[in-house]
């Protein structure tokens, strides 16, 4: 590992992995090395043609991906976290519980993310664009930033499409055009498996530093892209080479504690569930905005307070059938903030040194190995129509783990062969995804993916879904300023 790109612990208390320079605007970039310096963010301006002309301009122009999908992302993960038949939101966020569309405040929130979004994808198209002409820098490095590039930018369009719909399908070709058609579904899954396919060939088994792509990433990604397209049989091969590798283990947990310290822990590095996680800084305007957004001050869990802006309710069914013996469920505890004595506020990350409301230290999971092990389960049963031996225990390995079991070790809490057809056990997986991924941005997509967001939000909170409420609007700014979009017949329906 490269020390000179990562902060002591010391000084900032954990490992910044990205320290290096980052464009701020199109050829601004930032120096950011030791501690100082990233408070400091000294600007450098240079001209294109003379950058990336070594490994470390390369680096740093890859780094710059990462910038706004850190900064959107745990607001993104909080915003889906409404949109669940378990999660609620409060203040102006309220409004996503009526699941009838959004209003004003939200439309302009979401075309905020939209745009953070699309600056990620901007910053990849410069690397994917400018890398194969370096020359200067050995085959392999390039390769290695290239396929770093375009898992980024697969997993930004992945964001987008499940969330907008069709969308204009920026790239390093069309980079300096204003006018980009919108491009339907299908052909944003298209780009998307493309791109991962090229990038499962270039990223290296191992991580350059903790935070970076694998091979192991992109072919976790893929998998739940296969899964999102019902391709099940390539879903399955996908999920089952991870699991094969042998890189990666749930962390064993005994308590409550164990898993907000073990797997979700300010102070963590990595550990042996992380497939890929966005990382966080403990220091201001470097952390994890999701500690503060979902903490409540009397928990004493969040050294800022916290914004308690998304709760549970125990009156919920959803919660209401959830077995208390389950260490996930005691993540959250009773707290009335004044909506009466049922109010739930979730402990999952903690964050007792943060510098500022702004400095949380927690990295943010995009993929654990709890998922992988549940996105094999779930494809092998659809791909064969029958419940292997291996998919249940894939199941009970995770299901065994949230009750603070070994999970590696048959226990009293397993689900059996026996008991189960086809059908018990994708609700089975479906539920486990539902109680292992709460503030990781899952629910709302599985329930859409599977058509069963109605059948569960109906259920658990007596609301109907109204058709607008499914996709969100495409920016006003997009349809005015792209004229390749229309702005009758490429919006979202119902705005």
């Amino acid at each position: 590992m490269n020390t000179d790109h990562i902060i002591s612990r010391n000084l900032c208390q954990r490992p910044f992995r990205f320290a290096g320079r980052a464009p701020m605007i199109l050829w601004a970039f930032t120096v950011l090395v030791g501690c100082s310096d990233l408070l400091e963010e000294t600007p450098k301006t240079v001209v294109a043609e003379n950058f990336y002309q070594s490994a470390a301009d390369i680096e740093a122009a890859t780094n710059a991906i990462y910038n706004p999908l850190r900064n959107v992302r745990s607001e993104q993960v909080a915003v889906l976290s409404a949109h669940t038949d378990w999660g609620y939101g409060r203040g102006s966020r309220a409004q996503y519980n009526d699941f009838d569309g959004l209003n004003a405040t939200n439309i302009n929130t979401a075309a905020s993310r939209w745009t953070m979004f699309y600056e990620g994808i901007r910053n990849a198209n410069l690397v994917i664009f400018h890398v194969p002409q370096s020359e200067q820098v050995a085959q392999e490095v390039r390769d290695r930033f290239l396929g770093e590039a375009r898992f980024l930018r697969a997993l930004t369009y992945f964001d987008l499409v499940r969330n907008w719909g069709g969308v204009p399908l920026r790239t390093e070709e069309n980079m300096e055009e204003r006018d980009v058609p919108k491009a339907n579904a299908d052909q944003v899954y298209a780009f998307i498996l493309e791109d991962l396919r090229m990038a499962e060939r270039a990223l290296p088994a191992e991580p350059a530093q903790p935070g970076r792509p694998t091979l192991w990433a992109a072919k976790t990604l893929m998998a739940d892209v296969f899964l999102q397209l019902e391709a099940y049989d390539s879903a399955q091969v996908k999920a089952k080479e991870v699991i094969d590798s042998g890189q990666f283990g749930l962390v064993p947990v005994q308590r409550v504690e164990d898993i907000q310290w073990k797997i979700f822990g300010p102070d963590l590095v990595n550990s042996s569930e992380e497939v890929f996680y966005l990382k966080y800084a403990r220091q201001s305007a470097q952390g994890n905005g999701l500690p503060w957004i979902l903490n409540h001050p009397s928990t004493g869990l969040y050294n800022f307070g916290g914004a308690y802006a998304h709760y549970g309710d125990a009156a919920n069914p959803f919660f209401e059938q959830w077995d208390d013996a389950d260490l996930r469920k005691q993540l959250w505890s009773n707290v009335d903030f004044g909506l009466g004595a049922t109010t739930l506020v979730s402990g999952k990350y903690v964050e007792p040194e943060a510098p500022d409301n702004t400095g949380a230290g927690n990295d943010l999971p995009i993929y654990r190995y709890a998922e992988v092990l549940l996105l094999f389960a779930e494809a092998d049963v659809r791909a064969s129509g029958t419940v292997s031996g291996e998919a249940l225990e894939a199941l009970n390995q995770v299901h065994r783990r949230g009750y603070g079991l070994d999970p590696s070790v048959p226990g009293e809490v397993d689900f059996g062969l026996s008991e189960m057809s086809t059908e018990a056990f994708l609700d089975a997986v479906l539920q486990e995804r539902a109680y292992e991924f709460q503030f990781e941005g899952k629910r709302w997509l599985d329930l859409k993916r599977l058509g069963r967001a109605e059948e569960f939000v109906s259920q658990n909170k007596g609301i109907s879904i109204a058709e607008k409420h499914y996709l969100w609007p495409i920016p006003v700014d997009e349809l005015n300023y792209n004229q390749a979009m229309d702005a009758s017949s490429d919006q979202n329906p119902g705005y």
